[in-house]
């Protein structure tokens, strides 16, 4: 594999966009914050090429977060390129992620998250908008401590974060949400019932994220009218499909519910601690 520059990047975009299912995050990241930026996910790139036609795509963003789009699965080669580095995460198709994982020799690193969940997509034409209360809004609309303590509550739950990172992790994010307009509430009569976001974009796909309901109104239907009414909007501005992973089964049921369909399983390994490829 070598390392992409921007005359690269046409190569590099149309593989990736063949596959945009699977490589949502690469792209989005790669749109927003430009090869080998200054932000914290901006990517950057290695990849592989065949009779000029690029095969396999590794983004390592700059605080650790290892991305494959490897079809062709030469694991040793990504070994390579990490070695020595500190990983912060490893996201992407299982059956990427699991044995990259092994390659980088991180399998047994302390995790706060570790965990195979099932992805979906949904062509929006498909999109089923459940009645129920409440209305979207933007997600500035809602009490911004409220819209922080959810977030907080969802790093502990959903990513296993510890507290203090949580709430650290909350407001940064809370800040970057409203500065990019990216996430909702679904309120009724001043009540917030529910979150939900795009966390990662491009003109005709979005991938939802952050969908949080808290513990007290859950079992109502309130998430899967957010992420409806979210994706009906995006719908009206020209996006033809979705994608996303499930945290739990009632959140499954949810999607599907909406129509969303499974297409695969989606792998977060996220380590509690300093972690160091060395496969």
């Amino acid at each position: 594999m070598i390392r992409a520059s921007a005359s690269d990047l046409p190569a590099i975009t149309a593989f990736l966009r063949q596959r945009s299912e699977r490589a949502m995050f690469p792209l989005s990241n790669l749109a927003r914050f430009g090869l080998d930026g200054e932000a914290d996910h901006a990517p950057s790139m290695w990849f592989s090429a065949r009779s000029g036609q690029v095969t396999d795509v590794l983004s390592v963003g700059r605080r650790g977060s290892v991305m494959p789009v490897m079809p062709n699965a030469d694991w040793a080669a990504a070994a390579d390129i990490l070695r020595g580095r500190e990983i912060s995460a490893v996201i992407g198709p299982k059956e990427e992620v699991r044995p990259l994982i092994r390659a980088l020799g991180v399998e047994d690193a302390p995790t706060m998250l570790d965990h195979d969940e099932p992805h979906f997509a949904l062509d929006l034409g498909d999109l089923v908008i459940p009645d129920g209360r409440g209305q979207l809004a933007p997600l500035a609309a809602a009490d911004p401590a409220q819209m922080i303590a959810w977030r907080a509550a969802y790093e502990i739950e959903a990513l296993g974060m510890a507290a203090d990172r949580a709430q650290v992790a909350a407001e940064r994010d809370y800040r970057s949400y409203i500065a990019a307009k990216s996430h909702r509430a679904l309120i009724d009569g001043g009540e917030a019932l529910a979150t939900t976001g795009f966390n990662a974009s491009i003109p005709e796909m979005v991938q939802v994220g952050g969908v949080f309901t808290p513990p007290e109104l859950r079992g109502q239907g309130h998430a899967r009218r957010a992420v409806a009414l979210h994706l009906d909007e995006a719908r009206r501005a020209g996006v033809q499909r979705a994608v996303l992973f499930s945290a739990s089964d009632a959140a499954a049921r949810a999607y599907r519910a909406i129509g969303f369909r499974q297409i695969g399983d989606w792998t977060l390994f996220l380590p509690s601690g300093r972690v160091v490829a060395h496969g």
